[in-house]
């Protein structure tokens, strides 16, 4: 591919819901511009973007791809991302290298949850838009519906620059409401048109939308809304400087028509993000740390090289495949920088420009540009690699975190032995997953931001490495408690040939506030215990309560003072102590009030306003205690306090019940007593386990 300078790159992300058609509209613009021979399709499995196999076996793109283009002198770097809640993550943390969006929008279900937080997305980032309504070839797709659709989120600022020619299976091209021209495609050809005047049924409907178009371009400046009012339109020239320069300030965002999967409209889109979306070099500059500062880092060729990773991926045979976006200089083959946040060096060979899972090698690349390089030793993402003389590094992009964890458990001891290096390199990948170990259940849990997304990264274990594993329910961190005071004896004697044990304790047990731990405090006076067997004490209290009372579960937020006992000159020693004070914790059991604890998260969800009450409805009956409620547009924002229990399944259900078009995150808040019905269950059932091991062991 040729070297390109910061004045003629794009880097634009597609952006929409799941399923509304990105990857075939990517698909489209490819073919289109020369970069594959053929029109490939998300249902062949052979799309250059969604190359992951699980990608092509789902049907659904799961991670961000690359692919860079050249259209009209310019290189398009393309950044399709995933259109699911599970993995906006993903998209989030790729989209930092894209300076203008396109959003896809189905032109049969309209705008949906995922197209308005990407819409929302863009508006903090303060990112140029247009929009594109995509699959018009379909039965039930309407063009004025789906406006509808999109003014209604979105305001009038969102104004067709296209009409459609024909509806569902008719749909043959477009009408340019800038040009005034009719541009007719053949479907499933190769993406390019046919110019003409427009047919005298649409005449009068494109004069009325072009005249709205004008009125709109004319109020974004003065100069222009005094040309309309004085002659009541404005030239072509003036309408095509004016959109260009008001999308650039997000005061117009156009709409296009488009079949990806036709290949209808592509040269017209292409032509827009050429002509109207803005250089790296148009945008503002990036923030940067050096020596802690916040600094800015203009984009030019001029500056130190600074290159931020915003993307790896780990191939099973080329190894770590980094992806990165030049902030500022000129980065060569060979060039050797300093990641500096993990103070290394790093050498670039065989840089490239990304097309999907190819790599296209290039001379250097240029500020702004995308590039990709395999092989660094220590990148990964969210690094940033920096001329050694100026050290910047890239503030980190803040993602949700996971909010449901799976136990997984090895099916083999080979398994056993590759599935934390396998793992790890998959996290390497993913910023949205995590691996751990429960110091309680000693569960292995891998966590994420839903069910569909942790079976995604066991079948990758399987696929890329080898590794199978088994997803089970993670086992909920119960906690056991006391709610009493207790004042008891433990004592321990045992007489046998030689030497015998005794050891004698008082002690009072009582409880703390939550999150106290354990406290222990020796009030013996007079030497009625040793002080060498006070520790003694303290250990059997402890190793006891780990194991609980109950149910098995540690015990916490206790106090116990050993005030009193008696000791044998020659029969007490630190075990006799030890087990004696095991004694006195059994004995405290039963009349402390023993109680059980249990996790309670914090949770937040973002859904439609009309799935408020049913929500709030179904937390009610989860045990949940609503905390706050907020109302942003159309999306309502739900926080609560819920037992970890009861949230296991939460994903699933909240997908049913808002046609996935809510989600949501939870983390660890405290923990609470559990009611009495639920307790009783709980022991029971970890009698009931206890009872099968140890007849197990029996046999």
């Amino acid at each position: 591919m040729k070297v390109y300078e910061t004045k003629d790159i794009r880097n634009v992300g597609i952006v929409g819901h799941g399923h509304c058609g990105k990857t075939s509209v990517v698909a489209g613009l490819l073919f289109a511009a020369g970069a594959t021979n053929r029109l490939t399709r998300v249902d062949e499995g052979n799309t250059i973007t969604d190359h992951d196999e699980e990608e092509i076996q789902r049907k659904l793109t799961i991670s961000t791809s690359i692919a860079a283009i050249e259209w009209k002198k310019t290189k398009i770097n393309l950044l399709d991302t995933p259109g699911f809640n599970l993995f906006t993550n993903d998209a989030n943390a790729t989209l930092v290298a894209a300076d203008g969006l396109i959003i896809v929008v189905d032109a049969v279900a309209g705008v949906q949850a995922q197209t308005e937080k990407m819409w929302a997305y863009a508006d903090q980032r303060e990112l140029p838009r247009a929009i594109v309504i995509n699959k018009l070839d379909r039965d039930r797709a309407s063009f004025e519906r789906t406006m509808e659709s999109i003014r209604e989120r979105f305001g009038r600022a969102a104004i067709p620059i296209h009409l459609p020619l024909g509806a569902e299976k008719d749909f043959t091209g477009v009408i340019d409401l800038v040009h005034m021209k009719a541009h007719t495609f053949v479907p499933d050809g190769d993406g390019k048109s046919k110019e003409g005047e427009i047919p005298a049924p649409y005449a009068e409907a494109a004069k009325t939308a072009h005249e709205e178009l004008v009125e709109l371009v004319a109020e974004g400046k003065d100069d222009l809304m005094a040309e309309f009012f004085d002659t009541g339109t404005l030239p072509e020239e003036h309408i095509v400087a004016g959109l260009d320069e008001e999308m650039r300030k997000d005061l117009v965002f156009p709409v296009l028509c488009m079949s990806g999967l036709h290949d209808i409209g592509a040269d017209r889109l292409l032509d827009l993000i050429v002509e109207a979306f803005p250089s790296p070099a148009d945008r503002p500059a990036a923030t940067v740390l050096l020596n802690g500062v916040e600094n800015e880092r203009v984009c030019s060729d001029a500056g130190p090289v600074a290159a931020h990773v915003f993307k790896t991926t780990a191939d099973p045979f080329a190894g770590r495949i980094s992806f990165f976006k030049v902030l500022s200089g000129v980065v060569r083959n060979d060039a050797s920088l300093l990641n500096t946040k993990r103070e290394s060096a790093e050498r670039l060979a065989h840089i490239g420009a990304p097309l999907g899972k190819t790599i296209l090698p290039v001379g250097e690349l240029h500020a702004g540009d995308i590039g990709a390089v395999a092989k660094l030793k220590e990148t990964l993402t969210g690094d940033t690699l920096a001329d050694k003389s100026s050290p910047v590094s890239v503030p980190a992009v803040k993602l949700a975190e996971p909010s449901i964890a799976f136990a997984v458990e090895a099916k083999s001891r080979n398994d056993e032995d590759r599935m934390g290096n396998a793992l790890h390199k998959l996290l390497e990948e993913d910023l949205s997953l995590r691996f751990y170990r429960d110091p309680q259940t000693r569960d292995f849990l891998v966590a994420g931001t839903g069910q569909q997304h942790v079976e995604i990264a066991v079948s990758r274990l399987k696929k890329r490495y080898g590794v199978d594993v088994t997803l089970k329910p993670p086992r909920i961190p119960y906690r056991e408690t006391i709610r009493g005071n207790a004042d008891v004896q433990g004592r321990h004697k045992k007489q046998t040939g030689g030497h015998g044990q005794f050891g004698d304790c008082w002690i009072r047990m009582e409880p703390l506030p939550r999150g106290a731990g354990f406290e222990f405090a020796n009030a013996v006076f007079g030497g009625s215990i040793p002080k060498n067997y006070i520790p003694a004490v303290e250990k059997g209290i402890l190793e006891t309560s780990e194991r609980g009372f109950l149910a098995g579960y540690p015990m916490v937020d206790f106090k116990v003072t050993v005030y009193d006992g008696s000791y044998h000159d020659v029969d007490s020693s630190e075990l006799a102590f030890k087990l004696a004070a095991r004694k006195a914790f059994r004995a405290a059991m039963t009349t402390a009030k023993p109680t059980l604890l249990e996790p309670v998260m914090n949770v937040e969800i973002h859904a439609p306003v009309e799935y408020a009450g049913d929500l709030m409805g179904d937390l009610n009956g989860r045990r949940g205690r609503i905390s706050g409620m907020e109302t942003q547009g159309t999306t309502q924002i739900l926080k609560a306090h819920v037992p970890m229990a009861e949230m296991l399944s939460y994903q699933s259900d909240l997908t049913s019940m808002t046609q996935g078009r809510a989600s949501f995150s939870m983390e660890f808040d405290h923990y609470d007593y559990v009611p009495q019905l639920q307790a009783e269950k709980i022991v029971a059932a970890a009698r009931a386990a206890r009872t099968g091991e140890e007849e197990a062991e029996d046999e």
